[in-house]
């Protein structure tokens, strides 16, 4: 089996994994990730926070969000472009939102921001211990985070979204930390 069939195996996997999460353990897990992910946005200062938008059943961090707009912290989120790209966009409310492809959202009449961030949080569908990522297919989180080498890169997931190893490619970005409450 080729590696990409070992990753279209596995995400195949992880989705109806994470499908079958249950309501009350999920909402335990997304707030205790909340809680975590603050503690390390002030206890290292971070102000520019890269981060996604919740789809599906990912991780809710819609509460982490709020809470960082409330604190004047700069949410840059990105819009899904073609050809393995992202746009990132200031978020300034998640009152105005828009629909992207492949079921995303992302601020709707916002401002692209092209600086440097402090902390990225990066969604995936499994992450490895040596701090690797799967995510859906589409390398756009890797043509990102490619760009960003001294950001602070984390990684989240649930427990069961967690694995020795992931298959690689060369092409796979290393995170600085993955979150799991294992």
């Amino acid at each position: 089996m080729t590696i990409a069939e070992q990753k279209k195996k596995l995400r195949k996997q992880m989705l109806a994994e994470r499908a079958k999460l249950e309501k009350p353990m999920k909402d335990k897990y997304d707030h205790w990730i909340c809680e975590e992910i603050w503690t390390i946005i002030v206890e290292n200062k971070h102000q520019i926070v890269h981060c996604y938008l919740p789809m599906g059943a990912e991780i809710n961090i819609y509460p982490l969000i709020e809470r960082m707009l409330e604190a004047g912290i700069t949410v840059v989120t990105p819009k899904t472009l073609p050809r393995w790209q992202l746009q990132h966009l200031v978020l300034n409310s998640l009152d105005d939102l828009e629909k992207g492809v492949f079921g995303t959202r992302h601020p709707a009449n916002s401002e692209v921001f092209t600086g440097a961030y402090d902390l990225i949080i990066v969604p995936g569908l499994a992450f490895d211990y040596q701090h690797y990522r799967l995510g859906y297919g589409g390398g756009y989180y890797d043509n990102f985070l490619v760009h960003h080498p001294d950001t602070y890169k984390l990684g989240i997931c649930y427990p069961f979204q967690r694995m020795e190893t992931i298959p690689l490619e060369s092409h796979d970005v290393e995170l600085e930390e993955i979150l799991c409450k294992d």
